[in-house]
């Protein structure tokens, strides 16, 4: 989606309202520290038995998964209609990006639509440049704001039915969305099943600790990378293209973020599949996407003319 940004700025109504905001407030806050108080668990697992390639093994695969249904998923397909694709795909991405735990489908699309529509302005949800103040202590204030803090408040949440209207029509992702909840706790499952499947001779240990590096550690990784593009990509990095804001590319966050981190060049071309738009840049969520092009299981794949990205390469 290549959102507008209004003549007129924010109003009330491109706000979503909450019900409960202390019950949520208390629901992120456990969200956010819980996998912090796991690295306590996998600090004394390290110190006692050292860490197994089975836990390692989990990890990477749960990371993969949930961290496809966010960038593939949530983002190209839900957000910016990248691609199509069939209807147990869409499924797929959307139950892969729930069990990432970064808040239900509907919501999170909403409020990324919202980011694009006022990025770093007066009613971008998570931008570090707005309303913190000037130098080190604005900065440093800013980039808590984007990175974890405007989880905490809901000042300037994106409005479901204004900014993501098209998935609340859609049954599968409505449904996915009001279960959110166990989508979120399968995730957990899914971790003990493969350490407990793929485990040595203590399969009943294996799957704890299956559970702890593909559970709790994954959520917390995933978590600070997909919050990082939020704030250090719009803070530090390489800016080839004048979008209008300060959205980043951040060559070195890119593996990790299986190829979010070339924001700025996302910035320039939203509905673009892929986000690394030079040959070199490595973007494993485009190639995914590629990837099931060549199986014929998405189409309509959006890409952009080399012409059109060396104009706007040429007028930044």
């Amino acid at each position: 989606m290549n959102a507008h940004v209004p003549e007129a700025g924010p109003s009330p109504d491109d706000v979503e309202p909450v019900a409960h905001e202390t019950r949520d407030r208390i629901i992120t806050g456990l969200v956010t520290i819980v996998p912090v108080l796991a690295l306590g668990l996998v600090a004394w697992q390290l110190w006692a038995v050292a860490l197994g390639w089975n836990d390692i093994f989990v990890f990477l695969v749960m990371y993969v998964l949930t961290g496809l249904g966010i960038t593939v998923g949530f983002h190209r397909l839900f957000t910016h209609r990248s691609f199509k694709t069939t209807r147990p795909v869409r499924v797929t991405l959307a139950a892969f990006g729930s069990m990432a735990i970064e808040g239900p489908i509907v919501s999170w699309v909403a409020d990324h639509r919202k980011h694009h529509a006022f990025s770093d302005q007066l009613g971008d949800p998570h931008s570090p440049h707005v309303e913190h103040g000037h130098g080190l202590k604005g900065a440093l204030k800013g980039l808590a704001h984007a990175h974890v803090g405007w989880l905490f408040i809901h000042t300037h949440r994106g409005r479901k039915t204004r900014y993501a209207p098209d998935l609340m029509r859609d049954r599968d992702i409505a449904w996915i969305d009001r279960t959110f909840i166990w989508w979120a706790l399968g995730g957990f499952v899914v971790a003990f099943a493969l350490g407990f499947l793929f485990g040595g001779a203590d399969n009943w240990k294996d799957g704890v600790t299956g559970l702890l590096w593909g559970g709790l550690v994954r959520v917390l990784v995933l978590h600070h990378v997909t919050y990082s593009i939020n704030s250090l990509c719009h803070f530090f990095g390489r800016k080839p293209f004048e979008t209008g804001d300060e959205s980043r590319n951040l060559a070195w966050l890119a593996p990790f973020s299986l190829g979010e981190a070339w924001h700025n060049g996302h910035h320039a071309f939203p509905t673009s599949a892929r986000h690394g738009l030079e040959r070199w840049q490595l973007d494993v969520s485009a190639g995914v996407i590629a990837t099931l092009e060549r199986a014929g299981l998405a189409w309509d794949v959006i890409r952009v003319d080399p012409a059109k990205i060396a104009a706007k390469r040429a007028a930044a």
